[in-house]
């Protein structure tokens, strides 16, 4: 499987049949690489609405003909853009030809030129290759990560750049919570008001457990 950091939240996962993008926030991202017409996914999955996570949602849907999967408020506003989407809600998992797509509860808010977008969402996506990946969107620290953990992760996708989301001490605390097997930091250095240190971020998780942390660059993919 390989990750590649777009930048911000944004991320595109790529196992062996498939590609997936999680919050395509690219055109005026300050420090992403790609442009969108370098993405071709099967599918969009989106963690609430605000414009630096839906970023070129509808455009790239628009071009690709891959379905936006987000909470219902979120895909009904899609649609209305003119992108193919499917409205989902917090709950269990539902099935696709990628795997299968859970949301989870985020503490945040979400909204999009005055709509309001439903609730925020965190996304544990399960791969036909049955790796868990969660991508916990903009949130603040809550206990029932306890509950997200049990599900047993591969890679956890968490914010660590406060005022909007965690800073790293929760993001440590939430990787305590939720066992994930890697953790990759998300959210923070793309603009002045959430920066951090995400070197400071890796010490204190593998110090305190056997997460390993990968801290990606912008534009920089992996294979896990």
């Amino acid at each position: 499987m390989q990750i590649t950091f777009i930048g911000h939240a944004a991320v595109e996962i790529k196992t062996e049949k498939h590609s997936i993008l999680i919050d395509p926030f690219i055109t005026g991202n300050p420090v992403a690489t790609h442009k969108p017409e370098d993405f071709h996914p099967d599918a969009i999955l989106l963690t609430h609405g605000h414009s630096d996570h839906l970023g070129d949602a509808v455009a790239i849907s628009q071009r690709t003909g891959a379905p936006i999967i987000a909470i219902f408020e979120l895909a009904t506003y899609c649609q209305s853009q003119g992108a193919k989407a499917i409205g989902m809600n917090i709950g269990g998992p539902s099935r696709f030809s990628f795997g299968t797509v859970q949301l989870t509860p985020a503490f945040h808010s979400s909204s999009h030129d005055g709509h309001y977008l439903g609730e925020p969402c965190g996304i544990v996506l399960t791969t036909l290759e049955n790796k868990k990946i969660y991508h916990a969107g903009d949130t603040a620290l809550f206990s029932d990560m306890t509950l997200i953990g049990k599900l047993g992760l591969d890679i956890a996708f968490l914010p660590i750049g406060s005022y909007y989301t965690m800073d790293p001490d929760a993001a440590a605390e939430a990787v305590q919570l939720l066992k994930p097997k890697i953790v990759i930091p998300i959210h923070y250095n793309t603009l002045p008001a959430i920066s951090q240190d995400p070197h400071r971020f890796k010490a204190m998780v593998e110090s305190q457990s056997k997460t390993q942390v990968i801290i990606m660059r912008p534009g920089e993919s992996v294979t896990v």
